[in-house]
């Protein structure tokens, strides 16, 4: 394909359809991102759809990437549909723009991903700042051995006859055992007057004593809970990464390893809130040396890890005294219910509408419409099978994805914040 296009005289129809595909990915990443490109070739390249958004590898980008030449770097930005790629000079870039845009590869997921290349004058990014561990925040790697992590895994039965030694039910994302006591999520507390029978498993003991002897915790756990997360505490089976979020908007990514321990005490214990973001993939550091902690901004250092089947132990220890902790506005123990309240008048109504859903969406617009790039299939299917002159509402749009499927129609769209396309 030639960059100056317009001199050429006529194009199939392949051809046709390819620059179509290229100008809108061109269109998208100035809109949405603010990604300029540039119509002389240069060192650097801006691939979309070949982003770790779009679940393609640091790994399966560079060996596509490298068969035009030696890259000097491939950067990729977290969650974004796109990557950027340096070339060491502008006849390896040159080649990459000809051979690979329009190319088909298998992202990780096993679905077919076409790159569209373009050229940009130089590779730019927001930077994110430091990041450190939330206080009270530790994790500590290979608590156990190999032969431990069988053991516990092999203790836990989750198809045969529990009787009444434990509480086991089937949650969202994850199937749970609880001993000791059941603990409650909808209150995140224990019935302290109602113990389970058979206490906490004998093979948690000789781990519980390591525990105390080496200073991580400072009291004996008397309730212990056992998640099994489908790909999608103590960890064992598969590395995981948690999210971290403090109340005033901060958040932290950190790795936990297989067969690692994570200790929350204080502020990163009763502060911050804490979970995993139920997916396929984790966007973790690309480096072999990485093993855990936080996951850095470095997005020449970037790539995916596919989950597994995964399985923690949780162990609490139940307070029986009233809780006194320097954290009250969160703490569920000292924080009053507050009775719902409603505005006293349209203004104040519409300046809550404002802060609460205009404001929101906006700024997470674009993030949305970078991961909501391609149309779904039957969609597609859909919409090109109907009558010329047809008349579409796509109520709920999002970004508009579908408008201009088929010319042939009369689409009217509006979005999540009520604006029309």
């Amino acid at each position: 394909m030639n960059i100056n296009h317009k001199g050429v005289l006529k194009l199939t129809k392949m051809e046709k359809k390819f620059l179509r595909k290229q100008s809108k990915a061109r269109h998208v990443l100035l809109k949405h991102e603010g990604i300029q490109a540039v119509s002389y070739p240069t060192q650097s390249l801006v691939i979309a759809n070949g982003g770790l958004g779009n679940g393609v590898s640091r790994k399966q980008l560079l060996l596509t990437l490298e068969k035009c030449g030696p890259v000097e770097a491939l950067l990729m930005p977290p969650n974004k549909p796109y990557a950027f790629v340096i070339f060491q000079t502008i006849e390896e870039s040159k080649k990459a723009y000809f051979t690979l845009n329009g190319k088909e590869i298998i992202d990780d997921l096993g679905q077919k991903i076409f790159l569209y290349l373009n050229f940009v004058e130089k590779a730019q990014w927001k930077k994110m700042g430091l990041q450190a561990l939330p206080p009270g925040l530790l994790v500590v790697e290979e608590i156990i051995s190999s032969e431990e992590e069988k053991m516990l895994l092999e203790s836990v039965n989750w198809t045969g006859d529990t009787g009444n030694q434990n509480f086991q039910r089937s949650l969202k994302h994850r199937r749970v055992k609880h001993f000791g006591y059941e603990f409650h999520y909808e209150n995140n507390t224990v019935d302290k007057d109602k113990p389970l029978p058979g206490g906490l498993p004998e093979i948690c003991s000789s781990i519980l004593e390591k525990l105390l002897k080496e200073g991580y915790i400072k009291h004996k756990p008397d309730q212990l809970t056992i998640n099994q997360y489908e790909p999608g505490h103590v960890c064992l089976c598969s590395k995981i990464v948690m999210d971290f979020k403090h109340p005033e908007g901060a958040t932290v990514q950190v790795m936990l390893p297989r067969r690692s321990l994570l200790v929350m005490t204080g502020e990163s214990r009763y502060l911050w809130t804490h979970g995993i973001t139920p997916r396929k993939f984790d966007t973790v550091q690309a480096s072999e040396q990485f093993k855990g902690g936080i996951i850095t901004s470095d997005i020449g250092d970037l790539t995916l890890s596919k989950r597994g089947i995964r399985t923690s132990f949780t162990f609490r220890k139940v307070r029986r005294m009233p809780c006194n902790c320097s954290y009250s506005s969160v703490c569920d123990r000292q924080r009053k219910a507050t009775p719902p309240s409603l505005p006293e008048s349209s203004k104040e109504a519409l300046e809550l509408e404002q802060k609460h859903v205009h404001h929101v969406y906006n700024e997470i617009a674009s993030h949305f419409s970078s991961t909501r790039h391609s149309p779904w299939p039957r969609i597609v299917e859909f919409l090109k099978a109907l009558p010329s002159g047809s008349i579409v509402a796509d109520i709920g749009c999002g970004n508009g994805k579908y408008l201009g499927i088929n010319k042939d129609l009369y689409m009217a769209s509006n979005c999540a914040t009520s604006s029309f396309f």
